[in-house]
């Protein structure tokens, strides 16, 4: 069992405020406002089977079949229970494959007026109830395990779900804005999660005013305070409920929670959400109203900059880089555009570097601590020897040594991994490791594959 470092405070309204004293708020110019705007949809659709951790794809339609939005594209080999549906209706209009015949994407043409499958309408009443429509509609892959950090088991009995209601990531969507309007969806999201576990615990920001959020009925509100990764779920569940071994919790975003809600009221699974899209190369950072699976090309067209930039799928510390004509992932909630990271600086290192951002005071850039950067995704060295320097522990939460544990991954030592709490840690709880780490290593590729390898010896 894991601790974490923290302060716990009791509020007015009985929650819980758990203070996170480590962590980094990176300071990145082109925060979005809260204005929300309708995109067009387009026709273009795509959905990407390695967005699913831990699903074997295996196809449940051909090239020129007709779907409707909720109808099954691919499924679990392992576990035929768990779908990936459609997002949109209209026509499957390719299969593209990769190396051993792996599946990389399925592409959708999609109808000018969405079709949806209906699902049938009413409040669950049994967790039964609630597992059968999650798994018939594809809803099901919206909730993660812990640990290994992966589409959930239905045969799992979890101790409890974990709904992360806040957002400290850098220009993650804010859950009040994407929940605006959706009190209904949520409410009733809330219900038939409830019958899944025995105990919901909701999180939520510490100054967070959202009477739908801070008024939650039937869960149990926890508040956090501090930098990222205050965020992040492994930090909320290690101060509430921390994982012993052979324990298992699911997780859900608010916003998704909201999702399922839809599922049970109207019948039908809508994959509608409004997100942050920001960075330095949006011409007007904002919210969008924009559909997972789509493209972006047209998006980025009449939104972004011109100029050499990384189109994210995701923030700028766990997204995935998707190019100009790229699809939104479809359980994506945020872009971030930055730009792309080109040359060198000659002798960059010897000048004062009053413009340079640094987190370890080598740039006298931290005489102005106010100061917001245009930052790049330029690593400023290449990958190099990996070298103890206690940078790791300034900025991850965790009673963990954050070097002894990426040095059993490294190694693949499974007995000492477990032995250093990698069942308390998902890759994201590296991100802010891997943005201040001397040795430029892929550490929270590293997580990922000492997971996955544990996953497998476990079962």
């Amino acid at each position: 069992m894991q601790r974490i470092f923290f302060e716990t405070i009791l509020t007015l309204d009985m929650s819980k405020t758990h203070t996170i004293r480590k962590g980094l708020n990176l300071p990145l110019v082109g925060a979005p406002s809260a204005q929300v705007e309708d995109f067009p949809l387009g026709t273009s659709f795509a959905v990407y089977p390695d967005e699913f951790v831990g699903v074997t794809p295996k196809l449940a339609l051909n090239e020129g079949d007709v779907v409707k939005a909720g109808q099954c594209l691919f499924y679990d080999k392992k576990d035929p229970r768990i779908q990936i549906t459609s997002p949109v209706s209209g026509t499957l209009q390719a299969i593209v494959r990769g190396e051993k015949r792996r599946l990389v994407a399925i592409r959708l043409t999609a109808d000018a007026v969405t079709s949806y499958h209906d699902f049938g309408t009413g409040l669950p009443t049994t967790a039964e109830e609630v597992k059968t429509k999650l798994l018939a509609s594809g809803a099901w892959t919206l909730l993660e395990m812990r640990p290994y950090a992966r589409v959930a088991n239905p045969d799992d009995a979890p101790k409890a779900i974990f709904i992360n209601g806040m957002a400290t990531a850098p220009f993650a969507t804010e859950p009040a804005v994407a929940l605006a309007g959706r009190e209904t969806a949520f409410t009733a999201g809330l219900k038939a999660l409830n019958l899944l576990a025995p105990k919901t615990i909701l999180s939520i920001h510490a100054n967070e005013h959202a009477p739908m959020l801070v008024q939650a009925e039937g869960v149990e509100i926890h508040r956090f305070a501090g930098k990222h990764p205050a965020g992040n779920t492994s930090v909320h569940i290690a101060q509430v409920s921390p994982l012993n071994k052979g324990e298992v919790v699911w997780t859900i975003s608010a916003a998704d929670v909201a999702i399922i809600g839809d599922l049970f009221l109207k019948g039908t699974y809508c994959l509608d959400r409004v997100m942050s899209v920001a960075g330095s190369g949006i011409q007007t950072p904002q919210y969008y109203r924009l559909r997972g699976g789509m493209s972006l090309e047209a998006f980025f067209s009449s939104k972004a900059k011109t100029g050499a930039y990384r189109y994210i799928s995701g923030s700028v510390l766990t997204g995935q880089s998707i190019g100009a004509q790229g699809y939104l992932g479809v359980n994506a909630q945020q872009i971030t555009v930055i730009p792309e990271g080109q040359g060198t600086d000659f002798l960059g290192w010897v000048l004062p570097g009053f413009g340079k951002y640094s987190v370890s005071r080598t740039f006298f850039s931290f005489l102005t601590p106010g100061k917001k950067y245009d930052l790049s995704t330029k690593l400023n060295g290449e990958e190099r020897a990996f070298v103890v320097t206690g940078q790791y522990d300034t900025v991850f939460p965790f009673d963990i040594y954050p070097n002894q544990l990426l040095k059993a991954v490294w190694a693949k030592d499974l007995e000492k991994m477990e032995e250093l709490g990698i069942y308390e840690v998902v890759p994201e709880d590296f991100a802010l490791c891997e943005v201040i780490c001397t040795s430029k290593q892929p550490l929270q590729g590293m997580v990922r594959e000492a997971l996955d390898i544990l996953h497998t010896e476990m079962n």
